[in-house]
């Protein structure tokens, strides 16, 4: 998720710097295009961190249980 954050951040910042002299509604349109693509990439890393939460959920079942040995 941070790196994810840190690269719109860093294309956020490209685009802001090449739309410097520009008209206000092509810059207020990109902006929402990155908007867009953060929240868009945000949903991705959310659902591939609970799919790799579910996948341990399901080898924990999968797996034997393990025996506790006696230390004397």
């Amino acid at each position: 998720m941070r790196m994810v954050f840190i690269t719109g951040v860093v294309f956020a910042l490209a685009v802001g710097a090449s739309a410097c002299g520009k008209d206000d509604k092509d810059s207020a349109a990109r902006d929402a295009e990155i908007q867009k693509k953060l929240q868009e990439g945000m949903q991705r890393e959310k659902q591939m961190y609970e799919g790799m939460q579910k996948g341990v959920e399901n080898l924990e079942k999968q797996s034997p249980p393990q025996k506790q040995e006696k230390t004397q």
